[in-house]
């Protein structure tokens, strides 16, 4: 299928793109690796594409004052191949191969995955473990929001009318902090059956799942079989084609299980 018609815009500035989203069915592109898909399904039909890629003050990955910040033009191969993200965000590092194919991940964009809120995605479900923040900027200034509270629902977020994802910021790893990034998939790149983002501090283990309902699902515990008995409680993955929801539990447990021994 073709994409339906729509008008196209190439902003020179973040104040220039934010005067265009003012306009009525005014859709962002970024690295366009989901939305181009859904205009070629007719599933999406905006009336104008923002394309921001040449806004070149939403790309890089920095450090300052124990904060790592990642812009969000910044690519999912820019982030898997930093060395700086694999020394200070390791969780982010361990998912990053996850996601797609090289040729997707050569084109598709931090941002693009926090503003899209896909609950299969693995960025959110990190950034919930992490305790980072999703960084938004609009007319009136940049804010953040805590990724608990930025993700909202399925497919929707704490963004405003007329905001644009601008980064995400991650407290660096201390000394003795541990991550991992776990994920069951029926083939290397496709969506998650489940997936689990978990981060140990001094004081908790934090276990962020993907896949498990729609939007990343926290649980905590002070030893396994009190988080196995959380777990068993409140979470209720979605079944989808091939597996019950049952299924999704049992297998939540087990890298539950395989998370925790690691940390």
């Amino acid at each position: 299928m073709k994409a339906p018609s729509f008008a196209y815009a190439k902003p020179r500035s973040l104040e220039e793109a934010f005067e265009l989203l003012e306009r009525a069915g005014a859709n962002i592109l970024a690295g366009g690796q989901s939305l181009i898909p859904s205009l070629n399904m007719r599933l999406s039909s905006p009336e104008l594409l923002i394309d921001i890629t040449g806004l070149s003050s939403l790309r890089g990955i920095s450090m300052e004052q124990g904060v790592v910040r990642i812009g969000a033009l910044t690519t999912h191969a820019e982030i898997e191949k930093s060395a700086d993200i694999r020394k200070h965000v390791p969780l982010l590092a361990q998912a990053v191969p996850h996601i797609a194919h090289p040729a997707i991940r050569n084109r598709g964009t931090l941002g693009g995955s926090l503003a899209l809120a896909d609950p299969a995605a693995e960025y959110p479900a990190c950034l919930v473990a992490l305790g980072a923040s999703v960084a938004v900027a609009g007319k009136q200034g940049e804010r953040l929001v805590p990724a608990e509270k930025f993700f909202k629902g399925l497919f929707e977020t704490d963004l405003k009318a007329g905001e644009i994802v601008v980064g995400a910021e991650f407290p660096a790893l201390k000394k003795d902090e541990r991550s991992v990034f776990l994920e069951l998939a029926r083939r290397h790149g496709d969506y998650a059956i489940i997936g689990l983002a978990a981060h140990k501090t001094a004081s908790e283990r934090r276990f962020a799942f993907l896949g498990a309902g729609s939007t990343p699902v926290l649980a905590k515990g002070k030893s396994l079989e009190e988080a196995k008995q959380a777990l068993a409680r409140d979470l209720n993955p979605p079944a989808d084609l091939y597996h019950s929801s049952s299924t999704k539990l049992h297998l939540a447990k087990v890298l539950l299980e395989r998370a925790w021994n690691t940390l």
